[in-house]
């Protein structure tokens, strides 16, 4: 009998090798979603109130019953064992305050106090992912009304610190994505997400039509997202996407800063303090 030389097996043997190779990657897929990584390119985690991060922002809107004061005056935004407490206070007497709205109206005294921090001029980024980590100390109760959103960079509502700082609320260069807002009338372990529809002129928005109502446990801490995905706006409760706005994303090409704020929405009276704990803030870009 012939016997196949040595080289020719060997050779038999390589394309064989590699024929079983090309078929086992082949068939290997990569998990939809893994294709892109998120880089941090911001994270405070409220070790200190950082300056280089948020200022204060003083506003009057939404024909709302607080004052929003600086400096943590009164504990509004208070930062201790790790955390942001932004806080709605009733101090027991009424107090003057200077805050206006945009038409230069100015709120009318009130025993209430609040903080809002906004990481306008600090902390601005066009598009990507915007997180937080935080939670409730007691959520429907009526009047309460804490959120977590981003809006356009160029908002003109004060502090105004740039000169193309001149667009109004919502049109772009000014949109709003609401990321988490708690009314506590409503629900109890509810809170609302979605975006602002711009109709078209300046102080005229719609509220309702992009946004839904999401359960949750809100006196539990939680990481609440929105990020975008193509041209949709894909919003997150711990990572798991909840709602989407299909086709809204391109509609806010503009860079967007962040805002913490605890609000009273309605007469409603209330005692004491509420409490929203903020464990971090951050924005991911994605590295394609």
């Amino acid at each position: 009998m012939k016997k196949t030389p040595a080289a020719i097996i060997l050779l038999l043997f390589c394309i064989a090798f590699f024929s079983f190779e090309k078929n086992l990657f082949s068939n290997t897929s990569v998990p939809e979603g893994n294709t892109q990584v998120w880089e941090v390119d911001f994270f405070d985690d409220f070790d200190t109130f950082d300056h280089e991060n948020w200022q204060d922002q003083r506003i009057w809107v939404n024909n709302e019953k607080q004052c929003y004061v600086p400096d943590n005056m009164y504990g509004t935004r208070e930062v201790s064992d790790g955390t942001l407490k932004i806080k709605l206070i009733n101090i027991g007497e009424k107090i003057d305050c200077d805050n206006m709205d945009k038409h230069g109206k100015q709120q009318s005294p009130t025993p209430y106090v609040a903080g809002r921090i906004a990481s306008k001029n600090r902390k601005e980024f066009v598009k990507g992912k915007w997180t937080a980590r935080l939670r409730l100390w007691g959520n429907g109760t009526p009047s309460m009304f804490p959120a977590w959103w981003i809006l356009g960079a160029q908002n003109n509502e004060p502090p105004v610190d740039e000169t193309n700082e001149d667009v109004c609320w919502p049109m772009t260069g000014s949109g709003e994505i609401d990321i988490f807002e708690h009314h506590g009338d409503h629900h109890h372990d509810h809170y609302t997400t979605g975006a602002i529809k711009n109709l078209g002129e300046c102080d005229k928005g719609d509220w309702w039509t992009l946004r839904t109502g999401i359960p949750s446990t809100l006196d539990e801490f939680h990481d609440y997202s929105v990020e975008w995905e193509g041209s949709d706006l894909v919003y997150r409760l711990d990572g798991i996407e909840v709602y989407r706005n299909q086709g809204e994303g391109e509609k806010y090409p503009e860079a967007m800063f962040a805002i913490l704020n605890y609000a009273k929405i309605t007469d409603t009276p209330m005692t004491g303090e509420w409490v929203m704990e903020v464990d971090w803030v951050k924005h991911e870009r994605r590295n394609l």
